[in-house]
């Protein structure tokens, strides 16, 4: 049975953060990467507000050199997924299949997941007109006209937010009133750069492509009360239907708040579980960026060394 110092449940920039400081502490960390390698920074394009990259990059590549410079201290990647946690035993167990892997320490960096619409159009074209996140592509829509969907509070604050940058921004709902606090309602009811399309669904997502490049040009609605279907030119599309912590594997487990976030003491990494921690999206449902993820996952290999050390392990 493989024994580790640190385990890394999850990559992406909080994980792999995590790895290359740990490594860095001769720690030796294994990271599993799970299903999406790099987690939602992969099905990013341009990234342009990571600090250190005037003129952007890939969102794939980032994550590439993140975990290229993890590895050169001594952190391992697998590309595998874990089935499941034993945190009651000493050491830890991190279960993949039928392999099980013993751990000092645990790190969590699992992420959240967008709620998608989980249509063929929003997959072909995300990060080439659909996006999940009004504050990392907003930018890219100067003088555009976008539409977001949803009508609860990310809705609005997307919207709202988009309206710095798009010349026009239409909310998409499918009832005929808006769920949100009463305050988001009225900043984007106020709003003269917002309209509302009430009563109505995306049926899909338009696009062309041409010399392998990919565009969204325009969606298909269904209004749900006349059952009329027509088409909507628009240049983008920003799903505000909130995000979902990947949190499952840790239920019953890990303390979480009423939406599956793993709840950290005051304002550390530590989770009620004596040296497991967690850090990024999966504990953070307010900032949800890569610089601030990065950052929760230095904290979680700084906690999990002076851990470690404190118990005469590191």
């Amino acid at each position: 049975m493989e024994h580790r110092k640190v385990i890394i449940i999850g990559s992406g920039p909080a994980g792999l953060t995590a790895a290359l400081y740990a490594a860095r502490a001769e720690l030796k960390p294994l990271v599993f990467e799970g299903a999406q390698p790099g987690g939602q920074l992969t099905i990013t394009t341009d990234v342009e507000n990571y600090p250190g990259f005037p003129e952007g990059i890939m969102g794939p590549k980032l994550m590439d050199e993140m975990r290229a410079q993890a590895q050169r201290f001594g952190a391992e990647s697998k590309f595998e997924t874990v089935t499941k946690v034993d945190f009651s035993k000493t050491p830890k167990e991190v279960h993949v299949g039928d392999t099980i892997y013993q751990a000092d320490s645990v790190i969590i960096s699992t992420g959240a997941s967008a709620k998608l619409l989980n249509l063929e159009g929003e997959k072909k074209f995300m990060g080439y007109g659909v996006s999940a996140c009004a504050t990392c592509d907003g930018f890219f829509f100067k003088d555009l006209e976008v539409a977001v969907i949803g009508g609860g509070d990310t809705a609005m604050e997307e919207a709202t937010f988009l309206t710095k940058f798009a010349k026009k921004v239409t909310i998409i709902h499918r009832r005929d009133e808006l769920r949100a606090s009463k305050i988001m309602q009225e900043r984007a009811i106020k709003n003269p750069k917002i309209e509302f399309m009430w009563d109505t669904v995306v049926e899909d997502v338009v696009g062309e492509e041409n010399n392998g490049v990919k565009k969204m040009t325009h969606l298909k609605l269904k209004n749900i009360k006349t059952d009329e279907s027509f088409d909507f030119s628009v240049d983008g599309l920003f799903i505000g239907i909130g995000h979902r912590p990947n949190t499952d594997l840790f239920r019953d487990i890990i303390d979480m708040d009423e939406n599956g976030y793993i709840t950290t003491k005051g304002k550390s990494t530590y989770t009620n579980v004596d040296g497991v921690f967690a850090c990024g999206d999966v504990q953070d449902h307010i900032y949800r960026q890569a610089v601030s993820a990065a950052g929760t996952g230095c904290m979680a290999a700084i906690d999990a060394e002076r851990w470690l050390a404190d118990k005469g392990i590191a």
